[in-house]
């Protein structure tokens, strides 16, 4: 398993160079971010927007666009639509949102003609690096699901160990978050924590290790899970985290961006390709790491 996100340059660069369908792409932090992981010489960007504007912004930052494609729609629904395109066509190997709605983006990258459906949920994966953790920890889902059910929360974590395995960790820590440690039926969370671990214990999820309901100090914090005296392969140590709905999942994705110091990575999993979907509170930097985490897992 990597130990940084600075590592999933690496890990890209260790690959042959990934095309990025790039829908709607005239926006200045997008451009940026694209700019910089060319640099990095990770992918081959493929620019679908309005021409003029791509230009012109690359022009500002820099950024000599001559040498790559760019293709000339300014409807961002059409661009996107054009994107998934490429993706369906096997021209680009991963894709982006630029400047659209995450509403009109999805909905071309699920249209039914061309679309990118695989008949599994999407989900969001974010990678954290953080001063106060020992290592990287894995967050979902902070964007697609509101309020998950059992099967969708068993897709969910599924999702996210496929990225985990992209980085090189073949048996993922994976705690399922709950206000407390112990199974109580009049709250649904820790039924549902508890089920999927015992569906973990005997093998009908494979690929990772699972434990819930954890706590947050118990899932991240060893000293913590010994003052409680929870016994667990995953207490302390925990990889992944996976809240009980969005809202969790989003004040957790938020809080260790803006007040844990953190620094991420996210891509929407369980379409046929990594999909780079960054909201316009991520930093330039979080944007160009979520580029080359999607080329490094694609």
């Amino acid at each position: 398993m990597i130990k940084s996100l600075e590592s999933l340059v690496d890990l890209a660069k260790g690959k042959d160079k990934r095309k990025i369908a790039v829908a709607a792409a005239g926006d200045y932090h997008v451009l940026k971010a694209i700019h910089n992981a060319t640099e990095h010489g990770i992918v081959e960007p493929i620019l679908i927007g309005c021409e003029d504007d791509i230009k012109r912004i690359s022009s500002e930052i820099k950024f000599n666009v001559k040498p790559h494609k760019v293709i000339n729609i300014s409807d961002p629904y059409e661009a996107s639509l054009e994107a998934t395109k490429l993706i369906s066509d096997g021209k680009a190997d991963f894709l982006m949102k630029g400047l659209v709605s995450s509403r009109l983006f999805l909905k071309a990258v699920l249209n039914k003609e061309f679309g990118l459906r695989t008949g599994s949920l999407l989900s969001h994966v974010a990678i954290f690096e953080t001063p106060y953790y020992h290592k990287l920890l894995g967050v979902t889902d902070a964007a697609m699901n509101v309020d998950p059910d059992l099967e969708e929360k068993i897709d969910i974590i599924k999702n996210a160990v496929k990225v985990f395995h992209g980085l090189k960790n073949r048996n993922p820590k994976v705690a399922i978050l709950g206000s407390v440690e112990t199974i109580n039926p009049k709250m649904e969370a820790t039924m549902h924590a508890a089920t999927i671990s015992m569906m973990n214990y005997r093998k009908q999820i494979k690929g990772c290790i699972i434990d819930g309901p954890l706590a947050l100090d118990g899932a991240i914090s060893e000293k913590s899970a010994k003052l409680k005296h929870i016994t667990s392969n995953v207490a302390g140590e925990a990889d992944l985290i996976l809240a009980p709905d969005i809202n969790g999942a989003n004040i957790l994705y938020k809080s260790l961006n803006f007040l844990g110091g953190a620094t991420s990575a996210a891509v929407i999993m369980g379409a046929k390709v990594p999909i780079v979907l960054t909201s316009r509170g991520d930093s330039e930097k979080s944007k160009f790491l979520s580029i080359a985490l999607a080329a490094a897992i694609s």
